[in-house]
């Protein structure tokens, strides 16, 4: 039986303000346990909660870029649940008025763009966090997270594989750092998923039950977590094991997930509105400051490259991937006029050494001037693209520049007609065979041909110009 995944994610992204969504406490990062929590935060008798208007105008951001609905009026709900570091016992949430609603986001795959639609975003405050490796018989509660600022940004079930998965949470992740409303950082916590997994027969309309997988802080991990998912619910379907909607750990060692909890639904939480708290309206002129303070965004930019520079829809979201992509794009076609082999050389040869190096795009070896004079030497002829890869690996390695590379090593592309006519006539002399093969209607004889000249030039010839003269000599 052929069986289809179906996934919807909740990403969870944790906002860079200075202090927390309720109270005046630090955000900051890396603070000794629990000095970062005030009467608040740790839900001291009598301590109230009062809104960060700045959480608001970064929620309000989230949802204008992802061309959502924004209510005019939104709410705060208790969700409530015990668990260690939660010291409310509750929540604070949003179910029935989120910020946000009826939003899409669109996914660069390699065979177009999907458009995957986001339900709601709405704001809320994290726990803190629980220790269990610090004793051994006991568990260690650190509440200084607790009440930072999250946006839980919650899609609708439709994408159908880890890869589509992988795509719409990088796509995210480079709004939400592209929108300065999140530091992005994953290892810290800063943006994580929970990812919902199920699997029916290809073509059946109704849903299979799906188990949760949370707290995945890596692109990797989600595509691991996804397919030992799908994969062990196909299995159980196929031996006629049901299903149980459960909450899910994946563990990176075994590239696993395990039963953490019986999956739980809004009633379990009997969700209440937070009396603490009142509705808020969400003004004009709360929309208009939002508006102003927001950078041209990443589909805004993908559409004016595909216009100014003729890029394909595919090569103007990947050099659109994250904010430091499309600078460095833009600050190179600035200096090499040459849109089109700057797109392709950051999309192909860069992206592929970044990845085999496991580096970010941020620590690349090759500077926006480098690739800039490197396409430029193509562009008029200096280089092949096989001797322009030579100079790519050793500018990689050496902080050199490219005019320099090239007369050091000699690795400039011969051009000259009468140089290049001395090899083809010896090539052909020595190549009868190659010639007579072409004139009868061969065509990849004169590949053959090409590639000897290739060779007696040491990859030093003009390809085009070869092919060329080579036709003419013995068409």
């Amino acid at each position: 039986m052929n069986w289809e995944m179906v996934i919807g994610l909740e990403i969870h992204v944790q906002l860079n303000t200075q202090s927390k969504i309720f109270s005046g406490s630090s955000t900051a990062f890396g603070a000794e346990p629990n000095v970062q929590a005030n009467v608040v935060d740790l839900a001291m008798p009598g301590s109230l909660p009062v809104v960060n208007k700045e959480v608001v105008n970064k929620a309000i951001k989230l949802g204008l870029a992802l061309d959502a609905k924004i209510n005019p009026i939104t709410m705060f709900d208790r969700k409530n649940y015990f668990y260690p570091d939660l010291p409310k016992a509750y929540q604070i949430s949003q179910l029935t008025y989120p910020i946000a609603e009826f939003g899409k986001l669109n996914i660069a795959l390699k065979d177009g763009v999907k458009t995957i639609n986001v339900t709601r975003a709405h704001m809320e405050e994290n726990a803190g966090k629980s220790i269990h490796d610090l004793f051994d018989t006991e568990t260690a509660i650190d509440l200084n997270r607790a009440g930072t600022p999250l946006i839980e940004v919650v899609s609708e079930p439709e994408m159908r594989s880890a890869e589509e998965a992988v795509a719409y949470a990088k796509a995210l992740h480079t709004l939400v750092t592209w929108l300065d409303i999140c530091d992005g950082d994953m290892s810290q916590g800063s943006f994580r998923a929970d990812v919902n997994v199920s699997v029916r027969p290809k073509g059946q309309e109704e849903l299979g039950t799906r188990c949760e997988i949370k707290n995945l802080n890596s692109f990797r991990y989600i595509e691991q977590a996804i397919n030992y998912e799908a994969q062990r619910q196909i299995e159980m379907n196929e031996d006629g094991i049901e299903v149980t909607q459960e909450t899910r750990l994946f563990d990176p060692a075994t590239g696993e997930t395990r039963t953490m909890r019986t999956k739980e639904d809004a009633h379990d939480y009997r969700y209440f509105p937070d009396p603490d708290l009142n509705p808020i309206q969400i003004t004009e002129e709360m929309l208009n400051r939002a508006k102003k303070e927001m950078p041209e965004l990443p589909h805004e930019m993908q559409a004016r490259f595909m216009q100014e520079y003729s890029l394909s829809e595919y090569d103007a979201y990947q050099v659109t991937s994250s904010k430091a992509h499309a600078d460095f794009f833009e600050k190179a076609v600035q200096l090499s006029n040459e849109a089109k082999l700057i797109a392709n050389w950051m999309n192909g040869e860069l992206a592929a050494n970044l990845n085999k190096e496991n580096l970010a795009f941020e620590s690349s070896p090759i500077s926006v001037q480098q690739l800039a004079d490197l396409v430029k030497r193509i562009a008029d002829g200096t280089l092949s693209s096989k001797l322009a890869k030579k100079v790519f690996e050793t500018i990689w390695n050496e902080p050199l520049e490219v005019d320099v590379v090239i007369e050091r090593d000699g690795l400039k592309q011969i051009s000259d007609v009468s140089a290049i006519e001395g090899m083809i006539d010896e090539v052909l002399s020595n190549n009868q065979k190659s010639v007579e093969e072409y004139q009868a209607g061969k065509e990849k004889a004169l590949n053959a041909l090409v590639g000897q000249v290739m060779k007696l030039s040491k990859g030093k010839a003009n390809p085009a110009q070869v092919q060329k003269i080579i036709k003419e000599k013995i068409s």
